[in-house]
């Protein structure tokens, strides 16, 4: 099984600008939450588990991915988090080439 849940890597996105090259750790995803017809009040589930994550079919393209960013001059992650893009995330960039 693939860990995701725990993971840190680093966003390299554009929909975040603050957060474009930081170090941040996955918390959650959110299954197909990126797609186009993405309707949160019928299928916004959030899973915090990398076995509910396995059960899912794994990470795509199409899913965002619930982040915390590490506040370096605190040494410490942050307590709010963002939801990026998959394919905005380092460890998933490989998935940019299958949307």
């Amino acid at each position: 099984m693939t860990k995701t849940i725990g993971t840190i890597t680093t966003y390299d996105g554009d929909e975040h600008p603050y957060l474009r090259g930081h170090k941040v750790r996955i918390v959650a995803v959110l299954p197909c939450a990126a797609a186009p017809d993405f309707d949160p009040d019928r299928d916004g589930r959030v899973l915090r588990d990398d076995d509910e994550i396995a059960r899912a079919g794994g990470v795509t393209a199409d899913d965002r991915i619930e982040i915390q960013p590490w506040v370096e001059r605190e040494q410490r992650w942050s307590f709010v988090t963002s939801d990026p893009r998959a394919i905005d995330l380092a460890c998933f960039r490989h998935h940019l080439k299958t949307r």
